[in-house]
């Protein structure tokens, strides 16, 4: 069974990352404000973003990554620009 790491755009402009083992059914529940917390507040959200992982470890820890990242590299990551988030990693830890 595939985990699944993702992010959703808000209707505030923020960002949400998450991890679920069933995607269609998270975004469901997201959609609807059934989960209650950061996303019910900010309806309507939009998936912008996933990537499947073989366990739910794997998943989680990218969720984790993602939410310590600054919104320009989310934003990279969004346009699959593997380039541009490289380059934000590095210019984050030359800080």
């Amino acid at each position: 069974m595939p985990f699944h790491a993702y992010l959703l755009r808000c209707n505030d402009g923020s960002y949400y990352a998450g991890h679920t083992d069933d995607l269609e059914l998270r975004m469901a529940q997201h959609s609807t404000g059934a989960l209650g917390g950061y996303t019910a507040k900010r309806l309507p959200v939009q998936l912008v973003w996933s990537d499947s992982f073989p366990t739910r470890d794997e998943a989680f820890a990218v969720e984790r990554q993602i939410k310590g990242w600054s919104r320009a590299k989310k934003e990279a990551l969004i346009a699959r620009d593997w380039e541009r988030v490289s380059s934000l990693a590095r210019k984050r830890t030359s800080d």
